[in-house]
């Protein structure tokens, strides 16, 4: 029974071992100059668009997700996204309760590990309490040379995402709704905490190196004029 026991718990790891972040694999680069918003003025509508995260532990097993709120505008002209700016309610950063079970977390609790996330662990919110997304670029997709995970991708846009007072250019493939007084925006990838200084301790930290370092970020942003 005791080898039975053994087997399970390891094919049941095995499984949970093999979650993997799904998002758009993104290219960063440094800060680049923010596109002009030409034309008309698209302001997003907060209680109706989503920002959704969602981080693991390392191997991808036990993943963590909750939300963020975010405000700004897009800009259209001739039915094609010119630019854009988001800002991120960092303090708004609320985990899933599905995401936390504390029976085996030895009691901590969705609302602890907003805590974690908020202090000087990470985020800092206290000291910085937005993050900022400043579009650099938008081309049309490619499918020829681009590949999404999204099903009917119509764009590839690049932006300035600051964290902190870490500015990394972030390019990732997006599908873009432009009909009359409305524009939708979403987006499903992936970027590296790292590159914006977010770890858990000092560098090479146990901790930290418990927690991957690949976030995945969605997004269904809904703009109207």
């Amino acid at each position: 029974m005791k080898k039975v026991s053994i087997l399970a718990f390891a094919v049941g790891a095995m499984l949970v071992s093999c979650q993997k972040s799904t998002g758009d694999k993104t290219t960063t680069t440094t800060e680049q100059e923010v596109a002009a918003q030409t034309g008309a003025t698209y302001t997003v509508e907060k209680t109706a668009s989503t920002l959704t995260w969602k981080g693991y532990h390392k191997g991808g097993f036990d993943p963590r997700f909750g939300t963020l709120q975010t405000e700004g505008t897009l800009s259209v002209a001739d039915d094609q996204i010119t630019g854009g700016s988001f800002v991120i309610d960092i303090n708004s950063l609320a985990t899933d309760e599905k995401s936390v079970d504390p029976a085996t977390t030895g009691g901590k609790t969705a609302a602890d590990l907003d805590g974690h996330l908020k202090n000087a662990d990470f985020f800092e919110s206290d000291k910085y309490p937005t993050a900022k997304f400043e579009i650099t670029s938008v081309v049309a997709f490619d499918a020829a040379k681009d590949t999404s995970v999204l099903e009917g991708a119509t764009n590839v846009i690049s932006g300035n995402l600051t964290i902190k007072d870490k500015t990394v250019n972030v390019t990732f493939p997006a599908k873009v709704t432009i009909s009359g007084e409305d524009v939708n925006l979403q987006s499903q990838f992936t970027i590296n905490r790292q590159d914006w200084g977010l770890s858990y301790g000092t560098e090479g930290d146990p901790k930290d190196w418990m927690i991957s370092q690949e976030v995945d970020i969605t997004l269904d942003i809904n703009a109207k004029k």
